[in-house]
């Protein structure tokens, strides 16, 4: 393996954090022998050429300093790959690094454990979610949630996420269960009214909302979590238990296991690791062993 480690920053990440994690990062690598290279780009399409080009070049890791934009980001240059993805998790989020046991706003921790890890050859397989040649590692999310992102995104102010809160607020006063339709490992299909449907290749989102409790990263399938048609009074109540994960057991809320499923309903946006992919219909396949991760 060669010494030489792509340090691939988003600076903004985390209001600045991702700046000010490059450098304990890139410090604990180089103590430990690496050489590190810096990637940044001058926006999110630049970096991802600047990222795939060094991947091809040849590289002991791609470790990706952000949140899970940055993450995801990360996921379409080096999955597929033999080439490893550590994560210096300082964004918002931090979902991705969660799932995968890592360390969360530390990054100097984070430095010494994929140092570690890589003189070890402490190396993993997990699953990755595909999309139309997209890859996700967490949710893929649809419905309430997915427009609370549409009109966060379109809000200027206030800032941060709460600006997420009140666009909640505002969707929750007008929001309606959709119609969806759901598809199975391309055969069974389930018409069901939905306050939302979350396809979890890992078990959360949203800064540790376990919307997927039980999803696994290493076990081939989704974990499809589908809220029924709630009352505003009945998603209130079952919201703060998204948690703990323990919404499921509401009646409300069936959960599905497939490793591909299509989800259709009319005027939903896809949102997977909280970027978006489109409008439904989307197709997600789960692929086994996609993703060789640096870490525990």
């Amino acid at each position: 393996m060669t010494s030489e480690i792509i340090l691939f920053v988003n600076p903004t990440a985390g209001r600045g954090r991702g700046a000010h994690a490059a450098q304990p990062a890139a410090s604990a690598l180089r103590a430990a022998g690496f050489t590190v290279r810096t990637v940044l780009g001058e926006n999110a399409d630049d970096a991802l050429t600047r990222a795939r080009a060094a991947v091809a070049d040849g590289t002991g890791a791609l470790v990706a300093v952000g949140g899970d934009g940055m993450a995801h980001l990360a996921l379409q240059a080096v999955a597929g790959t033999r080439i490893p993805l550590g994560l210096v998790a300082v964004g918002t989020g931090n979902d991705f690094a969660r799932a995968l046991g890592l360390p969360v706003r530390d990054p100097a921790a984070a430095g010494r454990l994929i140092a570690e890890a890589l003189k070890g050859a402490r190396l993993r397989e997990v699953d990755l979610g595909r999309v139309d040649g997209r890859w996700f590692g967490t949710v893929l999310a649809s419905g309430f949630d997915s427009r609370v992102n549409d009109r966060g995104n379109r809000m200027r102010w206030p800032v941060g996420r709460f600006k997420y809160d009140l666009a909640m607020l505002a969707e929750l006063a007008a929001f309606k269960p959709v119609p969806y339709r759901i598809t199975l490992d391309g055969g069974e299909v389930r018409e069901v009214e939905a306050t939302l449907v979350a396809v979890g290749n890992g078990p959360s989102y949203g800064g540790g909302m376990r919307i997927c409790p039980g999803a696994d990263l290493s076990d081939g399938l989704f974990d499809i979590t589908v809220v029924g048609d709630c009352s505003r009074t009945t998603l209130l109540r079952v919201f703060p238990t998204v948690y703990r994960g323990t919404h499921v057991d509401h009646p409300e809320v069936t959960v599905l296991r497939a490793a591909q499923v299509e989800i259709a309903a009319e005027d939903v946006t896809g949102y997977a690791d909280g970027e978006p992919l489109g409008p439904l219909p989307l197709t997600a396949r789960c692929i086994r062993g996609a993703l060789r991760v640096v870490g525990p």
